[in-house]
């Protein structure tokens, strides 16, 4: 991290370094946010960590799922937040901090997925539009189905945690991300039909091996 803590004050530092030991927040609601950045307008800074609480889960769950790696999601989380507190004054409203946040955090992912070189590149062919996936109850196809979708390039697995994971519209993806909605169901219809089939090799290889 590189950016300086010296500024933030210690209730908010803690939060943000210690705040992601698993514990699982409340979902925030537009009236908590909107007092918080009531609250810090008036020059309450304690508000900033109250934002921080409210919203790290949704910003973990991000960076999680993206990156598969607790240690770097909380960095990257972490990350968001300082970045957050330098342009807190800036946010307008609660649906403003929420996109804000969700669209930080994702080019982060993508900046450091691209940095470091996470995961391969593979090619996926333009296929016609599938069906969404049912929601998996299966926790060792749900694991399966995780590292696959590690599989997928930056762009097109960030969109697809963003669907399925964060329930975000393709409206919403688009406009976190800064591409036409378009472009955003074309990576859709195209990630789940590659992951179909890579999921239906693997069933068939486990069927294969108990006979």
């Amino acid at each position: 991290m590189t950016e300086s803590l010296r500024s933030i004050p210690p209730r908010a530092r803690n939060i943000i370094w210690l705040g992601w030991k698993g514990a699982r927040l409340s979902i925030p609601t537009v009236h908590q946010t909107d007092d918080c950045l009531r609250r810090y307008a008036e020059g309450d800074q304690s508000a900033f960590a109250d934002i921080v609480r409210e919203h790290q889960s949704m910003v973990y769950s991000i960076a999680y799922n993206f990156l598969r790696d607790r240690a770097s999601a909380e960095d990257l989380a972490q990350d968001v937040f300082l970045h957050l507190y330098k342009n807190l004054s800036a946010m307008k409203s609660p649906e403003h901090l929420r996109f804000w946040l969700r669209r930080v955090a994702s080019h982060r992912c993508i900046d450091r997925a691209r940095r470091s070189s996470l995961r391969p590149q593979v090619s996926i062919e333009e296929i016609a539009e599938p069906s969404a996936p049912e929601r998996l109850k299966d926790p060792l196809i749900e694991r399966m189905l995780g590292r696959l979708v590690e599989t997928l390039p930056e762009k097109p697995r960030l969109i697809v945690i963003l669907r399925y994971q964060e329930d975000m519209e393709p409206s919403e993806i688009a406009e976190a991300l800064g591409m036409p909605v378009n472009t955003v169901k074309s990576h859709l219809r195209r990630s789940l039909i590659l992951l179909r089939e890579k999921m239906a090799r693997l069933e068939t290889r486990s069927v294969e091996a108990r006979t």
